[in-house]
C-alpha cells in the first residue's frame, strides 16, 4: 500500500506542474553580518542604499526580526531546515579545520530546497554556503538543483576567493576560478539565472547569499573613493564598510531589475546576524553586536515583497526568527512542511492577521565556540513575551531583562518567577539538543581541493 504522505507529495508535484507560473517564484536574499543600523532605510546617515530601501517600502517591513544566532552557520542551518540550529547539529560555526569546527549539518534534516522541489520548484543557491565542504553536505548534496558560489565561511580576499589558501568557489560540484569581486560575481550570476528561469514554466527558488559585508572589508577602490569624497570627515574603516554595503546594494538593484515588473515573484531580504562593531558596523538602536546575545547581535533588517499579495508600506510587528521562513515559504508554495520543524509560518501575520501562537511562543538562541573566551562551550538566550534571559559566554551569569520596559537591555531585573520559567524552557531545549551530534566528517585542509 502506498503511504498517504507519498500520495500527497505526488499530487502536490502534479498540481504544481499544472499551475506552473501561477506559483510564485522566490528570490531570498541573505547578507552576511549586515548591522540593522547600516541601511539608509534604518537610519544610517552616511550611506545610501536605494535598492534595499525600495524593497523595504514595496512590501512588508519586519520590525522585530531576529536571526537564529549571532553568527553565520547556525542561522543558515536554521533557515534551510526550519529548526533550531543545534537541533540539526549546527550549534556553532562550521570551519575547515577539525580543531576549530563546531557543527555538522545533520544528514537526516530535510532542507528548504528539498521541500520546494516536492512542489515542483527549480532550486538554486548562488553565493555563500558555509554548511559543509564535502558530500553530502554540499548545496547539490542537500537539495539544490543549481549551485554557483562559495562553499566556505569567510573569504580572505574578495578577489581571489581563497580561505587558508584554498579555492572554495564552485559550480555544482566542480571548483572554478572566476575573475572579479565576489559581490559582482554573485549579482551577475543571479541575474543570469533569473533571466534563464523566466523562460521556463516551472517556478524557481533562488537563495542569493552574499559574503558582503563580512570581513575583510574590501570594497572596490572606486566605491571607497566615492564614499570618502561624499562623506566629509568619515573615518577610513567606516568608509570602507559603507562602500562595501553600497556596492552590494547596487548589485541587488541589478538582480531586482531582472525580475519582470509585477511578475509573480516573492522577494525576501534579511541578514544572518548583527554587524561587527570593530570594523565600523552599527546596530543602532540596539545594544551589542555580532557574536553577542544582546539585541544588536540578533536583530536583523528584514522585509518581504509580493506584488498583489502583500500591501506596500506595511509592517509586521510580530517576533520572527530565521527558521520561520521554511514553513512560510512552504505554505506559499503549497508544499508539505516536515513534521519536526521548529519555525512557524508568518504568512498570516504578514498579511495582517493576528496569530496568538506566534506571539506567545518561547524562543531560544545558542552558540558554541572555541578559543579562550568560550572554551568549546555553548551560551544562550531565551525570550518569551517581553522577557529575555541571556549570557554572552558560558562562564558569566544569566541576566534577565524586560524588553518592553528596557529595550536597550541596560538594567537587569530580579524576578525569580519569570527566571525559573525561562530556565525550565532552556533546560528542556538543552536536554533535547543533547541527543543531536554536531561533530561529523570534517576534512583536513590539505585534502580539500
Amino acid at each position: 500500500m502506498i503511504h498517504f504522505t507519498k500520495v500527497l507529495a505526488i499530487c502536490t508535484v502534479l498540481l504544481s506542474q499544472v499551475l506552473g507560473k501561477e506559483r510564485p517564484n522566490i528570490v531570498f536574499i541573505m547578507t552576511d553580518d549586515l548591522g540593522i543600523g547600516d541601511l539608509s532605510s534604518h537610519g544610517a546617515k552616511d550611506m545610501t542604499t536605494p535598492n534595499i530601501d525600495e524593497l523595504m517600502k514595496s512590501g512588508c517591513r519586519f520590525e522585530n526580526a531576529y536571526a537564529n544566532c549571532p553568527v553565520c552557520s547556525p542561522t543558515r542551518a536554521a533557515f534551510l531546515t526550519g529548526r533550531y540550529p543545534d537541533m540539526v547539529g549546527v550549534p556553532g560555526v562550521i570551519r575547515t579545520h577539525r580543531a576549530n569546527n563546531w557543527g555538522y549539518l545533520s544528514e537526516s534534516a530535510k532542507t528548504l530546497p528539498q521541500v520546494l522541489k516536492s512542489a515542483g520548484y527549480h532550486t538554486a543557491l548562488i553565493g555563500k554556503w558555509h554548511l559543509g565542504l564535502v558530500e553530502p553536505n554540499t548545496p547539490i548534496g542537500r537539495g539544490f538543483d543549481f549551485f554557483k558560489g562559495y562553499l566556505g565561511d569567510m573569504m580572505d580576499d574578495y578577489y581571489n576567493h581563497r580561505r587558508h589558501g584554498v579555492n572554495y568557489m564552485a559550480e555544482g560540484r566542480k571548483r572554478i576560478e572566476p575573475k572579479g569581486h565576489a559581490t559582482d560575481l554573485f549579482s551577475d550570476w543571479a541575474v543570469k539565472y533569473i533571466k534563464e528561469r523566466n523562460a521556463k514554466e516551472e517556478p524557481f527558488f533562488l537563495f542569493l547569499s552574499y559574503n558582503a559585508p563580512h570581513t575583510p572589508i574590501q570594497p572596490p577602490q572606486d566605491w571607497y573613493e566615492k564614499v570618502k569624497k561624499r562623506e566629509k570627515g568619515i573615518g577610513n574603516a567606516r568608509a570602507k564598510l559603507v562602500a562595501l554595503i553600497e556596492h552590494m546594494d547596487e548589485g541587488i538593484g541589478r538582480v531586482l531589475k531582472a525580475v519582470p515588473e509585477k511578475d509573480n515573484t516573492i522577494i525576501v531580504f534579511t541578514s544572518d546576524n548583527g554587524g561587527q562593531a570593530n570594523v565600523g558596523a552599527r546596530n543602532d538602536p540596539w545594544k551589542g553586536e555580532k557574536q553577542q546575545m544582546w539585541e544588536g547581535g540578533l536583530r536583523v533588517p528584514t522585509c518581504i515583497v509580493w506584488h498583489g499579495q502583500i500591501r506596500p508600506g506595511t509592517t509586521y510587528d510580530g517576533v520572527s526568527m530565521t527558521m520561520d521562513w521554511l514553513p512560510t515559504l512552504a505554505e506559499v508554495a503549497g508544499a508539505e512542511v516536515p513534521e519536526e520543524v521548529d519555525g512557524q509560518s508568518l504568512l498570516g501575520g504578514i498579511q495582517g492577521k493576528k496569530d496568538t501562537a506566534i506571539d506567545s511562543r518561547s524562543l531560544i538562541w545558542v552558540r558554541r565556540e572555541g578559543g579562550r573566551m568560550y572554551l568549546g562551550q555553548d551560551y544562550y538566550a531565551v525570550r518569551q513575551g517581553p522577557w529575555k534571559l541571556l549570557q554572552n559566554n558560558s562562564r558569566e551569569p544569566f541576566q534577565l531583562f524586560n524588553l518592553e520596559e528596557d529595550p536597550g537591555e541596560t538594567t537587569p531585573v530580579d524576578n525569580n518567577k519569570v527566571r525559573r520559567e525561562l530556565e525550565q524552557v532552556l533546560r528542556e531545549h538543552v536536554r533535547n539538543a543533547g541527543f543531536v551530534p554536531w561533530q561529523g566528517r570534517v576534512p583536513d585542509l590539505e585534502k580539500v581541493e
